[in-house]
């Protein structure tokens, strides 16, 4: 029975309430009325003398909070939160004024980059700071498009604070082998080893974040054989495009970005990757947290995170927030503000200070050479880079994945409704039609709604799928997992991605197979076929957290946790890895 055909009884039942009217005697009534306004004209006397002053000093304070103080209210990227906290906190302390006298303030607001973009465009900040200016023409972009004026722009004064080359972040003995320290190193070492070594691990981001998306402009810089100047037809030049598909080929998976990656570099050590694409500052952060990294700056050139900062040119700017922005410049471009992201791990936006002072971080211990890159690439123009986006859907390591979605009875009501958006999101945000995805339910049974196949061919099989879940039943959970799985491994597909994302709000109970069973199989299938890897989501505070961690652990995946607020958001950022 397929789930289509499914169908749940609804009951519904009713309970009438009988209410009793009672009469009142109307001479009750007025005697009432009138002890009440007697007793309140004598309150509100004995409070006119004391409430009126108190009720002027609230009404002050509002007032104050809300006109007499200069706001600027900046969004931040995730990766450099607590070298921007740091900074506003310290501005924020200076208690600096406008000519005029009002204290300036500045609020934050936290957001990845392309979520930032949409937020800028409508109104939410007055001031940003993304990890690279690459976002900047997509931002004017934007704006001239909700304005419907092809000459309009968004992004005003501009300026930069601190600055990082994108790197390869390699373990230190990995590096070693390669021939680190005895010569330069680049994308083509990187090529031949991950080549050569079937255990090797690495992998970028992918485009929708900078440091993915600057990776990736290097690489096509390298196969074009350029350093600046880079044109739609090198991008597009047949050469190009076999040297960065055979690079991308041999990424492990990709992921929403560098900050993630870090961090579970951090937490998991070299048995999750053995080298991946980040900024240098990732490098310093990581090994301040024990690990053991150093930064490769690719002989072919580098690009920078330069993190702009940016003033919107809304209607909605005022006078005094410009006033508070100018501060902030100047604030920002202060030797303590500076000293302050050095100690952070970045490089400062002024190149004439020294790298090499007492207490920099900036040092070999941390696995950085102040000395490079020696070659910095350009930026090429808007259109190159929207180019570079959408070719790297067909030049990227591609895509086997299946996703397995509880549909057992407690998911009735919001939460089916909330995963059929969230599903959609998924499918929507995986652009090239060469991904393979297949889709899976399970409640008592397991049915596989949509084969895998690529998207070229299945994409409207998936959303009318998609849009036919109902909820129903027990949950065989591990049953899905397993048969996923398992369609996966008898493919052989290793030149693909191979991946189930799995989600769950509910305990298993209806599966034939135990939980330790299917990890062993998993763990023992993965060694000796193709790698699979298991992505988990625990949706809501009901769902067994520990079986999919189990599950995740087994296969190198991860796990999540997702609400009704961030189950569709969860989807987006998972979609990323593929």
């Amino acid at each position: 029975m397929t789930g289509s055909g499914r169908k749940r009884d609804k009951r519904r039942s009713s309970r009438g309430v009988d209410r009793q009217r009672k009469r009142t005697n109307p001479g009750i009534a007025v005697a009432v009325l009138l002890v009440a306004l007697i007793s309140l004209m004598v309150v509100c006397s004995a409070c006119w003398l004391l409430a009126v002053p108190l009720w002027d000093r609230i009404q002050d304070v509002g007032e104050e909070e809300e006109a007499d103080i200069a706001q600027l209210t900046l969004a931040y990227s995730p990766e450099k939160a607590s070298l921007v906290q740091a900074l506003t906190d310290d501005f924020n302390a200076q208690a600096y004024q406008t000519p005029d006298g009002l204290p300036m303030r500045i609020d934050l607001v936290e957001m990845e980059p392309e979520a930032m973009l949409d937020a800028a465009v409508a109104g939410e900040f007055q001031a940003m700071t993304p990890d690279s200016s690459v976002w900047l023409p997509q931002l004017d972009g934007l704006w001239a498009e909700q304005t419907g004026d092809d000459r309009a722009f968004i992004v005003g004064q501009t300026v930069h604070y601190a600055v990082s080359p994108v790197v390869i972040a390699m373990w230190r003995d990995v590096a070693l082998e390669m021939g680190y320290g005895q010569r330069p190193l680049g994308w083509n070492d990187l090529l031949e080893r991950a080549q050569d070594d079937p255990d090797f691990k690495w992998s970028h981001p992918s485009t929708a974040s900078a440091s993915g998306l600057l990776a990736t402009l290097a690489e096509f810089y390298a196969g074009a054989g350029k350093t600046w100047g880079l044109t739609i037809a090198d991008v597009e030049a047949p050469s190009t495009l076999d040297y960065v598909g055979r690079i991308e080929r041999t990424v492990r998976y990709y992921g929403e970005g560098e900050w993630p990656t870090a961090q579970r570099v951090v937490a998991e050590g070299p048995e999750y990757l053995d080298a991946f694409v980040a900024q240098e500052q990732l490098v310093v952060w990581a090994n301040q947290q024990g690990a053991d990294l150093v930064a490769i700056y690719p002989i072919e050139g580098s690009l920078w995170e330069d993190h702009p900062l940016v003033l919107l040119e809304t209607p909605e700017l005022t006078g005094a927030q410009r006033q508070v922005f100018a501060q902030l410049i100047s604030h920002l471009r202060s030797d303590e503000a500076q000293k302050t992201v050095m100690a952070a791990g970045y490089r400062p936006a002024d190149p004439s200070i020294p790298l090499d002072v007492p207490g920099s971080p900036l040092t070999a211990a941390n696995g950085i050479d102040p000395n490079q890159p020696q070659t910095a690439l350009q930026i090429p123009g808007g259109s190159v880079v929207s180019v570079v986006r959408d070719v790297w859907w067909y030049t990227k390591r591609h895509t086997n994945v299946f996703l397995v979605v509880d549909t057992s009875g407690s998911m009735e009501g919001s939460k089916i409704s909330n995963v059929k958006e969230a599903l959609n999101a998924f499918v929507e945000q995986i652009k090239g039609d060469e991904e393979a995805v297949g889709l899976i339910e399970f409640y008592s049974l397991v049915d596989e709604l949509v084969p895998l196949d690529r998207l070229a061919v299945n994409r409207d099989d998936l959303s009318l799928a998609i849009n036919g879940l109902i909820a129903d039943g027990d949950t065989a959970l591990l049953d899905a997992v397993y048969e996923a799985y398992e369609a996966l491994q008898d493919l052989r597909d290793a030149e693909r991605i191979n991946a189930i994302v799995v989600m769950t709000d509910g305990r298993e109970n209806y599966s034939n197979i135990s939980l330790r069973s299917l990890a062993d199989h998993m763990r023992q299938g993965n060694q000796a076929g193709v790698p699979v890897v298991v992505f988990a989501i625990a949706y809501g505070g009901d769902a067994d957290f520990d079986t999919l961690r189990v599950l995740a652990e087994a296969t190198g995946g991860q796990v999540y946790e997702g609400s009704l607020e961030t189950i569709r958001q969860l989807y987006k950022i998972l979609s990323t890895y593929f």
